[in-house]
C-alpha cells in the first residue's frame, strides 16, 4: 500500500482527494492536515465523508508528515505550498503540489503572482498526457484547471505545427473559485448569469502559453474565462486559426480526427466525442471529452473540451500523477464514468 498524506485537507481540492482516494485499491490516507481544525474529524467540514474515514485533522510539521508518507499532496493556497514542499522533499517523500507554486519557472511565477518565490525547486508539470517524465519526478506541479482543458483541446494540432493562433473562451463552474465566497461565486450574483472576469490577465495564461509554445514555438495564445451558474466543470471553446499552409488540413475532418487519435492513443482519460461535449458527461470523473468542427471556407477550426475542474482539473489529475509516480496503471482508482445527468 502507498501511505499518502494531504497537507491542507479542508478545502474543495482536499475534500475531492479524500473522496477519490477512499476507493483507491493501493492507497491508505494516513494524515490530513489543517492547523485551524487540528483534532477535529474530517466529517466536520466534509460531511459526505462521514463513516468513510475515521481520521482527524492534524497539525504536524513537514518532517513529521514526510516520515509517515510515501507521497504527499499539498492542497494549500498559492504561496503557501512553498513553505511545505522543501521540508517534505528534504525529509525523503515525493510531492504533488496542487497550488500554483511549482507550475512555472520562478521568474514567470513571480511576475504572474506578484510575489517572491521563497523556495524554488525543480518540478515536472503534471499534465501526464504531455509529460510522461512525471513517472520519475520527486516534485510535480499539478496544472491549473483552465490550462488542463485548454491545453488538451489543442495540443495535437499545435504539435503537428498547424496552428497560427488560438483564442480560448472558457466557462467554469463556481467551485473553481474555491471554498471562500467571492463576488463571482456569491449566489445572488451568479444565478441566471454569466460573469466574464480577468478578460486578458488571468493568471493561468502563462501555464497555457508554456505548454503550447513548448509544442509549437511562436504560437499565439489568447484566453478569456467566465464563471457560469454550475457547481462543477469547465467547458472550453478553442477558436483555432490555421497557419496559411495548414488551412486545407484543418478543413479535413478525417485528417484532424487522425491527428487527435494518434496523439492521444495512449491517453485513456482523453475521449473524442461524437457530438459537442457536455459537462454532465464528465462531472465527477477524470475524463476530458473533446470534439471539433471546421468552419468551411475559413481558416478556423472550433475545438470544444469538457472537464470536471475538481477532478481532471485538480484532484483526479493529481491522483493520475501519483499513479504514474508509484508505477501503477494511471487509471487505478479513477476508472469510472461521469455523473450524467
Amino acid at each position: 500500500m502507498i501511505d499518502v498524506g494531504i497537507v491542507g485537507g479542508s478545502g474543495y481540492t482536499g475534500g475531492e482527494l479524500l473522496r477519490l482516494l477512499a476507493n483507491h485499491p493501493k492507497v491508505k490516507v494516513v494524515v490530513v492536515t489543517s492547523r485551524k481544525l487540528s483534532g477535529k474529524p474530517l466529517s466536520l467540514v466534509h460531511p459526505h465523508l462521514k463513516g468513510i474515514y475515521s481520521l482527524n485533522f492534524e497539525a504536524p510539521n513537514a518532517k513529521e508528515v514526510a516520515e509517515r508518507c510515501d507521497i504527499v499532496f499539498t492542497a494549500v493556497p498559492h504561496g503557501t505550498a512553498m513553505d511545505w514542499v522543501p521540508g517534505l522533499l528534504d525529509a525523503g517523500t515525493r510531492v504533488i503540489d496542487l497550488s500554483s507554486d511549482y507550475r512555472l519557472p520562478v521568474d514567470v511565477f513571480e511576475k504572474t503572482y506578484q510575489t517572491k518565490h521563497r523556495a524554488p525547486r525543480e518540478a515536472v508539470f503534471g499534465l501526464t498526457e504531455l509529460h510522461p517524465e512525471v513517472a520519475k519526478a520527486n516534485l510535480v506541479g499539478n496544472p491549473g484547471c483552465y490550462p488542463t482543458g485548454a491545453t488538451l483541446a489543442v495540443a495535437p494540432l499545435a504539435k503537428a505545427g498547424l496552428v497560427e493562433r488560438v483564442v480560448y473562451d472558457s466557462k467554469s463552474g463556481i467551485s473553481g473559485a474555491g471554498l471562500e465566497p467571492t463576488e463571482t461565486s456569491h449566489y445572488p450574483n451568479m444565478a441566471q448569469n454569466v460573469i466574464p472576469y480577468k478578460l486578458t490577465t488571468h493568471r493561468h495564461v502563462p501555464e497555457i502559453k508554456q505548454e503550447m509554445t513548448r509544442l509549437s514555438p511562436g504560437i499565439k495564445i489568447n484566453f478569456t474565462p467566465h464563471v457560469v451558474p454550475a457547481v462543477r466543470g469547465i467547458l472550453t471553446t478553442a477558436h483555432v486559426f490555421a497557419r496559411e499552409e495548414a488551412v486545407e488540413t484543418l478543413q479535413d475532418k478525417s485528417k484532424v480526427a487522425e491527428i487527435y487519435r494518434e496523439f492521444y492513443k495512449n491517453a485513456p482519460f482523453v475521449r473524442m466525442a461524437e457530438r459537442v461535449p457536455s459537462l454532465a458527461s464528465v462531472r465527477g470523473s477524470n475524463f476530458c471529452d473533446i470534439s471539433f468542427e471546421p468552419e468551411l471556407g475559413s481558416d478556423r477550426l472550433v475545438v470544444i473540451s469538457a472537464i470536471d475542474n475538481l477532478v481532471k482539473g485538480a484532484s483526479g489529475q493529481a491522483i493520475q500523477n501519483m499513479n504514474l509516480m508509484a508505477k501503477l496503471d494511471e487509471r487505478t482508482g479513477l476508472w469510472f464514468p461521469g455523473m450524467a445527468p
